[in-house]
């Protein structure tokens, strides 16, 4: 426990950003504590690390309220703290009329998106709140999409401006127990989410068009800048974005 410096945790853990970011804190000397639901993928994420015995795979549903105490439980037994939450799990409904999107997949993408989120920055509070030295360090994923929609993308983009709300409330609440929090908005990151981007998506006129995408390593290289800015300094918002994707100016 004495060589361990800090200690991170990132949802998502089984691919894209997550994966990335994980493999990113690992190779920066973090502990990475790898949740999301997928366990033959979390453990493919810890396998590629530079460290493989310093990375915890945790199977965990983020909507499920038990399934999280759990997580937190699991790695204040391991660890013994958290210094870093990368809230990075994310989901999205087909991309169907704003008047046709069926009740269920709104409901699931709010429980991913919104509560899941939720619940993962409280379970982090209690933690950074009660451990010795106090404080820690939150970051939410918000993406481009917390900004401005996408067509047919409404569940996905309410949930995700609704993230910017969780993150000045834990950024305000978090002040009172030395917690800082911040929040990442990527756009068109190269990942199996993207892939369709080279085949084209629709744009806000109706017409399809290939969109640039940017690796995704350029991600996990600043959520581990945020990660390790000390307490005093906070990213309170950043966007990182392919350089020519049709965001300024969208629509």
């Amino acid at each position: 426990m004495s060589k361990i410096q800090k200690i991170a945790l990132v949802t998502g853990a089984g691919s894209g950003i997550g994966r990335a970011s994980a493999l990113a804190l690992a190779g920066a000397g973090y502990a990475v504590v790898l949740a999301g639901r997928r366990v033959e993928a979390l453990e493919a994420t810890a396998r590629a690390a530079p460290n493989p015995d310093l990375m915890l795979v945790v199977p965990t549903d983020i909507s499920d309220p038990d399934q999280v105490t759990a997580l937190f439980d699991r790695i204040v037994t391991r660890f013994g703290r958290l210094d870093v939450l990368f809230n990075n799990a994310g989901t999205g409904a087909p991309p169907v009329a704003f008047e046709d999107l069926d009740i269920a997949a709104w409901r699931r993408v709010v429980d991913v998106n919104l509560t899941g989120a939720f619940l993962c920055l409280q379970g982090a509070f209690r933690v950074m709140r009660d451990q010795t030295p106090r404080g820690g360090r939150l970051i939410n994923n918000g993406s481009i999409s917390a900004h401005s929609p996408r067509p047919r993308s409404v569940a996905y983009t309410a949930t995700k401006h609704a993230m910017t709300g969780l993150t000045k409330s834990a950024s305000l609440d978090g002040r009172a127990y030395d917690i800082a929090c911040g929040q990442i908005d990527i756009g068109n990151a190269a990942t199996d989410m993207t892939a369709r981007m080279s085949r084209g998506v629709p744009q806000a006129d109706g017409q399809l068009a290939v969109e640039p995408v940017m690796d995704v390593d350029a991600v996990a290289r600043a959520v581990v800048f945020m990660a390790g800015l000390p307490l005093e300094a906070n990213v309170q918002f950043m966007t990182v974005m392919a350089t020519n994707m049709p965001f300024i100016g969208r629509g």
